[in-house]
């Protein structure tokens, strides 16, 4: 069975965390970013020019190395992550392109929020649920809305997982990446 192509990223010491990914979404032609920070989750994406864009609702994190806990710019056919450590930060990129579809499992993982408020000029989405206070700001606008912001469909996220085998032939999965996120 084919394998994805899993490799090491070098991390500059003096990291400008902003220049870097775009550098490598342009080398990757990856299009969103899901960042964790120590403060919250940021969503973003790379847009024609291949700048990245964050949501600018007031209740969303800002992007900064200083809080970063692990980020993943993704697409279609790769993905780069990156994440902190004791030694500071690491970095890995996943490719599939040469892949089949049977070659790894698809899953679809529905994302926190029953309501959302779009901003399209800035092609984003603030979604929550119900009352719990939790906000995060996801970036595409290709949402049904219906009455009082109640979402018609979930937002989901595409995972892909590769499988891999042990001597005993018992299969695991023992990577998976982001691909992409969609509400039908």
């Amino acid at each position: 069975m084919n394998k994805p192509l899993c490799q090491p990223l070098v991390v500059p010491v003096n990291l400008d965390l902003q220049e870097w990914l775009e550098q490598h979404a342009k080398s990757y032609k990856l299009k969103s970013l899901l960042a964790h920070a120590e403060d919250g989750v940021i969503w973003g994406k790379f847009i024609l020019n291949g700048s990245l864009l964050t949501s600018e609702f007031s209740q969303c994190t800002k992007l900064r190395s200083c809080t970063l806990q692990q980020c993943r710019a993704f697409g279609e056919n790769a993905e780069v992550m990156l994440w902190q450590t004791d030694e500071g930060l690491k970095a890995r990129i996943i490719k599939d392109e040469h892949l089949k579809q049977d070659e790894y499992i698809t899953e679809y993982q529905i994302l926190l929020g029953t309501h959302g408020e779009k901003s399209e000029d800035k092609g984003f989405t603030l979604l929550w649920d119900g009352k719990q206070g939790l906000k995060h700001a996801v970036p595409f606008t290709d949402i049904v809305l219906e009455k009082h912001g109640k979402l018609k469909n979930p937002v989901r996220l595409k995972v892909n997982h590769y499988i891999d085998y042990n001597d005993a032939g018992v299969a695991r999965i023992y990577l998976s990446r982001l691909v992409n996120l969609t509400a039908k």
